[in-house]
Formats: structure tokens, sequence, C-alpha cells
């Protein structure tokens, strides 16, 4: 039997990372800390607490979670907003900005779910090709010619690493009446400021997050942006009710209270990473957690075959590795020395 599917969705591949059992998963640009036990045992207290009112709605505007965010980010609450990992908050975005009738404009090589969503919304994608080192140059041109409804500028830039500066993105909204979206879910990693310093007197331009990264909670699934207040309104038309569980709350507030503990792992990982872009003999300079490096064909398998799983970004002759633990570096780096011999 034939569904009938919408056209713009026929033959499309969903996103997916192979997630396979090895010794050794540096694919996936997760933080390969877990938790401390102090932490833990706070987030066990306070999902025990949420877990006894469960039989009630969430709180529906995340008030608490999305001041304690604000305070992170040194930016107001009303212009703060979370949703289930940055992924829905682009969503989100797409379906209050984007739409049928309307463009969204990326530079690729970087983040495919901007484009998978904006598919997903009905909203065209045009693409930008970056530069060979993968900068982007002659951004402001590009918007000016391609006049997107919303822009996306990854930076840190996955998968390439490179960070954008804030010169291209003050350039890039000077260059557009639309939307300019500046995902920062590597920021923590990132040499650079972050773009949430340019937010004030720039009403469209929106600096979206993650706490999958830096707050090792990719499990929890929680995003969020910091905007406009009246960007936050607009996605309030969009949002689904309760969209953002009284347990997920209640576990980005536990992580953002230990800040200071868990942010302790992200120097480190940023040295494994620079260790990582020392040892490879190719690579490109990264601001994340993760470093592309040169391979040629049939490394990824082999790597696997060693127990090593990386990840293949579809760019011909490069191969992205997330900076993990130490010896899981160290293991990384003695199969890749084999296959390379």
């Amino acid at each position: 039997m034939t569904l009938p599917v919408r056209d713009d969705l026929r033959g499309a591949v969903p996103y997916g990372a192979p997630q396979l059992d090895v010794a050794v998963r540096l694919n996936t640009n997760e933080n390969p800390y877990s938790p401390p036990p102090e932490v833990l045992a706070d987030l066990g207290a306070a999902l025990a607490e949420a877990a006894a009112t469960l039989n009630r709605y969430p709180d529906r505007e995340a008030l608490a979670l999305r001041t304690d965010l604000a305070a992170y980010l040194g930016h107001v609450a009303e212009g703060t907003w979370a949703a289930n990992g940055s992924n829905e908050v682009i969503q989100q975005l797409l379906q209050a900005f984007g739409g049928p009738g309307r463009t969204a404009l990326g530079f690729e090589p970087s983040y495919s779910m901007h484009r998978l969503i904006a598919l997903g919304t009905g909203t065209a994608w045009a693409a930008e090709q970056r530069a060979g080192d993968f900068t982007i140059r002659n951004a402001a041109e590009a918007v000016a010619r391609h006049a997107p409804d919303v822009t996306f500028l990854c930076s840190p830039n996955n998968p390439t690493g490179t960070a954008i500066p804030a010169s291209v993105v003050a350039e890039v909204y000077d260059a557009t009446a639309g939307m300019v979206v500046v995902d920062e879910a590597y920021a923590e990693f990132s040499h650079a400021p972050s773009a949430v310093a340019l937010l004030p007197g720039r009403p469209r331009l929106v600096v979206t997050r993650t706490m999958s990264k830096a707050f090792a909670l990719a499990g929890a699934r929680v995003g969020y942006l910091a905007a406009d207040p009246a960007v936050v309104d607009a996605l309030r038309l969009v949002r689904l009710p309760y969209h953002l569980s009284a347990l997920t709350q209640a576990a980005a507030r536990v992580a953002l209270r230990h800040r200071d503990v868990l942010l302790r792992d992200v120097e480190t990982l940023k040295s494994e990473r620079d260790r990582l872009v020392e040892a490879l003999p190719v690579t490109v300079p990264s601001d994340a957690n993760f470093v592309l490096f040169g391979a040629a064909e049939g490394t990824w398998q082999a790597l696997l075959d060693r127990g090593v799983l990386v990840r293949d970004v579809g760019l011909l002759g490069w191969l992205r590795v997330t900076a993990g633990r130490p010896e899981e570096n160290d293991a990384f780096l003695d199969a890749l020395r084999e296959v390379t011999r």
C-alpha cells in the first residue's frame, strides 16, 4: 500500500547517526562524563519531588527554568525560551517565521537538521557553500541575494568546528529583513564570544543553545534560546501545550545549579580536543568538542573494526571525531595509527 505522504517528503531519509555498542563511541558529540555523585543525588531528589505531581500538567511557561537559564546567559527571562532539545527550538522558530512560501538559508556544510526541519515545516531551503577552509565569505551578499525569511549561522559550526566572528553575524543581520538564528550548541567549548552580546537592539536575532553537550544532559533533551521577548511571544503561538515535562524542567534546573561542577569537565574536553588537533595530521581548527580530520576512504569502517566509532558526515576525505575521555582519545589515536600505517 502506498501512503499519501507529502510529495516533498517522498524519498527523504530521516536523520540518524549509528547507535552501535562498541568500546569507544566518539560519533555524536556527547559529553563522555556522567554527572558526578553530588549532582545525581540532587537530581534524584528533584525528580522524586516532581514525580509526586505527575498527575498534574507541568508549568506551561517553564518560568522557573527560563529564569535560571536567563541568569546563566546574562539575559532576561522574558526573552529566554526552553524546549525539548535545541531541535525543537529550531522547529518552533521555523513554524513561527518559516513555513510554506518562505525560505531558510544555511551555509553548508553545516548542521543537517536545519535543512531537515525546514523541510518538515514546509520551508524552502537555500544553501550557500562555505569556502575551502570551511569559513563563510561574502555572507551579507549571499543573504541579500536570497532574501531569506530565516538565516542560520552555526557557530561553532557542526561538523567543521569553525566559529563565526561577531562582525559576520552583525553584517548578516544588517543585510536581511528576516530572522537570523545563531546556533550555539557548542558555545561553551568555543574561544569566540557568544552572539548573546549582540542581542540588544536586534529584535530579529536569535541565539539557540543546548544543555546536551556542556551540561552532559543529552538524555534529558533540553534546548533553549535567547532573543527579544517578542520572539518568545511568537513561539507561544506554535508550541504544543505543556511541551516541556515537569521532569525535564526539574532536571535542567538541577544541572544549572551545579553548573560550576559540570562545566569543569568542559575545560578537560577542550584540552583533549586541542590534543587531538595536534596529534592528527590534517584537521580543521576547532572551537567545539569535536575535530574534523582528513581520512582516506575506508577509514571509518577500519576504525569501527577496531572498536572505535566516529562520524562519517558525508564530506569526501573527512571524518569527525568527538573529544572523549583521555583513554578514549588514546584508543582512537592508536586505532588510527594502525589504519594509516
